[in-house]
Parts: structure tokens; sequence; C-alpha cells
């Protein structure tokens, strides 16, 4: 578990830049832009890195059981993942309506992400997991309204709805992979198993 514990400090630790701006404006003046993503994504990929293997080790080691979730709780779970692939792909296509609307769909998928599986587990390491990128994702929506503000509200326009269509297909294309294979692939348990 503290392998699990270390990744996501070092992880949602490297994510919170951005919300001390002062750190992040003096770390832009000392080694760049590019400089300071490249720090990031070198931080993030070991905290990835860290999270999984400890997660996967924490899960290994027992099952550290807080609470017992109903099976409903697993379809509600799967069913919120829907929205969670759509804002996914939707923060990454090009732009349409949904991205304006939401403003920040990558953090709101990874917010509704969290809860979903928070209330489908009930263990230790599901609780440090979910737990942490959840109240992260409050955090950091919280920090980039006050930054978008700051900045004067800048607002995103809105494209065609044609790029609503991509992210729609696209999400539900990627929820019905995870559904049906790569999540017990990859994690070892079937949503609707």
């Amino acid at each position: 578990m503290s392998l699990l514990i270390l990744g996501l400090i070092v992880f949602i630790g490297v994510h919170l830049v951005p919300v001390m701006t002062g750190l992040r404006r003096s770390l832009v003046q000392e080694i760049g832009e590019t400089g300071v993503k490249m720090v990031v994504t070198i931080i993030s990929v070991v905290g990835l890195a860290l999270i999984v293997y400890g997660y996967g080790a924490a899960r290994a080691a027992g099952p550290m059981i807080l609470w017992d979730p109903p099976v409903w709780t697993r379809h509600i779970a799967a069913t919120l993942m829907i929205p969670v692939m759509i804002l996914w792909v939707a923060a990454y296509a090009p732009v349409g309506r949904i991205k304006p609307a939401v403003k920040h769909p990558m953090i709101l998928a990874v917010k509704i992400w969290a809860f979903a599986h928070l209330i489908a587990n009930g263990t230790a390491p599901d609780l440090a997991l979910f737990g942490a990128f959840l109240a992260w994702g409050v955090v950091d929506r919280i920090s980039l309204k006050r930054r978008d503000l700051a900045a004067g509200g800048a607002r995103l326009v809105a494209g065609p709805v044609q790029n609503d269509l991509i992210a729609v297909i696209g999400g539900l294309v990627l929820w019905a992979a995870f559904a049906f294979y790569l999540h017990e692939w990859l994690f070892g348990v079937a949503p609707f198993g």
C-alpha cells in the first residue's frame, strides 16, 4: 500500500504544480515552458508506474475490505463510465459544443471516474486511489475556475456539432471496449461479471 500512496503523492503532487501559480511561474522562468512540461511528464510517468505497481501489490497482498458495496453499484459505475469516456474523448477531439459547455472535460471525467469506482469498490487501496483522484479533481477544478477568472474569463468558442459526434461515438466505442474486454484484461475485473 505504501508504493500506491507514494505514487499518488508523486503523480498528484506534480499535477498540483499549476494550482500553485507562483511556483509554476518561477519554474517556467528557470527552465522554460518546454522544460517544465518535460519534468512534469517524467515525474508523472514515475508516479503512474508507482500507482500501477503499488495498486496491484496492495490488491495481491489481501483484500483490506472497508465495506462491501452491493452488486448493483457496479452497474451504476459501468453506466457512469459512459459519460466519462465521452468527456475523455471530447477533451482531445476538435472543439464542438461539449468542451465549451463543460469547460474542462478531462477534469470532470476524472471526478466521475473516481466517484463511480468509489461506490463500486470497498477496499483500502480503492479508497486511496479513487479518493485521491476525486479530491485532486475537485481541487484542480476550483483552481482552474479561479485561473480562468483571473485571465479575464476567456470562453472557448463552440465548434461544429460534428465534433461532438466524434466525441460521442468515440466515447461509446471506448466504453464498450473497456466494459466488455479491456477492463478485465488490464485490471482482472469484469465490470458486468
